[in-house]
């Protein structure tokens, strides 16, 4: 299905650079799971290649929708039309044979998600991010999370003793928007500063209160996490934004980070340097 009328970035990307979080949805041939919480709209790989080479990025990062609970299948099929352009990142139930777990390393699967955000259909449980992060850090692979990071005081200790590679979605996903004076921003601050996390520079819409174009509210975020380490941040459009009636422009999107992250130096590290390293390209 082709995209209409995709606007341009005005920011261009440096070769290599990557969308750390899309999801892929083919509702007809992979029906969502029981635990759906909502409709997600149709999104099928070549329609996100449409949109990947418009906003002029090489390669992308493959999220798990969690419509789709433990059956990976679509997630998979995305990952092998990618040829190589792609990383992904599964929901796997803690018991998952390691036998298992190389094959999809092989096939370029590179973490376990975990979403923790009440009702939004996630079928992981805090009990099982030990368990799971003791058996994928031979791998190499990161726990991709997203919880309400008002919450990560209460979590800072465990996230911060993890044995593995940790990435958090959404600028910290702060379901009420926060200063940068925070404690629970400073306890994010805090983590990164660990060596194995990271953040996503994404999806301010979710949360804002300000609203677009700028989300001045989430974008404060956004740019002290830039700021403060360019070395752990990850950029993602969140390509469909599913969830969402008023789903944002990807190209406004991309073209945000050049607000958060004004040098290019940093924003080479955010878009090529950072995802390379992490997910393995």
């Amino acid at each position: 299905m082709k995209q209409p009328d995709m606007k341009q970035p005005r920011l261009q990307p440096p070769a290599g650079a990557c969308d750390c979080h899309i999801h892929i949805y083919e509702l007809q041939r992979y029906p969502l799971a029981p635990t759906a919480t909502f409709g997600p709209p149709q999104a099928s790989w070549d329609d996100y290649l449409q949109v990947r080479r418009a906003l002029g990025l090489d390669r992308a990062v493959i999220v798990q929708a969690t419509g789709y609970g433990f059956d990976n299948r679509c997630a998979l099929e995305a990952l092998r039309l990618s040829q190589g352009t792609a990383r992904m990142i599964a929901t796997l139930r803690a018991d998952t044979p390691m036998a298992e777990l190389r094959a999809l390393h092989e096939a370029g699967v590179r973490g376990v998600r975990f979403m923790m955000i009440p009702d939004s259909g996630g079928v992981m449980r805090w009990e099982d991010l030990e368990p799971m992060a003791q058996r994928i850090a031979e791998l190499g692979w990161v726990i991709n999370l997203q919880l309400d990071g008002r919450e990560l005081p209460v979590y800072e200790k465990r996230l911060a003793a993890l044995p593995c590679q940790l990435s958090l979605d959404h600028n910290g996903k702060y379901l009420t928007p926060v200063a940068p004076s925070d404690p629970s921003f400073l306890t994010l601050l805090r983590l990164l500063d660990r060596g194995h996390v990271w953040v996503k520079l994404s999806a301010p819409y979710e949360t804002s209160r300000s609203g677009p174009p700028r989300y001045d509210d989430v974008s404060a975020l956004a740019g002290a996490l830039a700021a403060a380490n360019p070395d752990r941040c990850l950029w993602a459009s969140n390509y469909p934004h599913p969830g969402r009636a008023d789903r944002p422009d990807n190209a406004d999107m991309l073209d945000l980070l050049a607000h958060w992250a004004p040098a290019e130096a940093d924003r080479r590290k955010i878009l090529v340097d950072n995802p390379a390293r992490l997910y393995g390209f």
